[in-house]
């Protein structure tokens, strides 16, 4: 029980280290329509610990993300790390709804079920954020920027162009990065075994 224990606790250290470096490198690209939301990749490694570990580790993953942005670099609105785990929290909920919707239905299919990860990934994102944005935008700092509601209607169609296109690269690539640790981890528990 206890090295179960401590593994987990190992595995959330890695990984939201691994989340936090590139969530704070200079890695990120401002998106041409909208260039105040920027792309990175910091996402990747919670949705591979997700795929990997299940629901709790890539939420615990996130929250620890949160934590640490809000005492390091919150960004232009001290609220701004709360909507990041909004959008990475209402993506892995799509996610993991997938999975149990098609345990439950027999989906067995690779291919299928991947499409069908990403499709209500960015669903469930863009739906949430979009909502949240909704809402949250309008408010005064620190919750929102205290745009008049006609602004937020206007920025809602370009938010949701971001959220589904940070999605449709960000579980792909989770996908990836989670069965190059699998492969990696296999491989050294048989190099232990033997």
């Amino acid at each position: 029980m206890r090295a179960t224990r401590s593994y987990r606790v190992a595995v959330v250290i890695v990984f939201a280290a691994l989340t936090l470096i590139l969530n704070l490198s200079p890695l990120k690209f401002p998106a041409p329509y909208a260039p105040f939301l920027y792309y990175q990749f910091w996402e990747i490694p919670i949705v591979a610990a997700f795929l990997i570990y299940g629901f709790k580790m890539g939420v615990s993953i996130a929250l620890i993300n949160t934590l640490i942005l809000l005492l390091v670099f919150p960004g232009a609105n001290p609220s701004g790390p709360f909507y990041n785990l909004v959008a990475i929290v209402s993506m892995l909920t799509g996610m993991w709804l997938t999975f149990d919707i098609s345990r439950r239905m027999g989906i067995s299919g690779r291919r299928q079920l991947i499409i069908l990860v990403i499709a209500l990934g960015i669903v469930f994102r863009v739906a949430i954020m979009s909502i949240v944005n909704y809402l949250c935008l309008q408010q005064p700092p620190p919750i929102g920027f205290a745009l008049p509601v006609y602004i937020v209607i206007a920025y809602l169609p370009l938010v949701a162009i971001f959220n589904s296109s940070l999605a449709a690269y960000t579980i792909p690539l989770g996908f990836i990065l989670a069965s190059s640790v699998s492969r990696i981890g296999s491989i050294s528990m048989r190099m232990i075994g033997s």
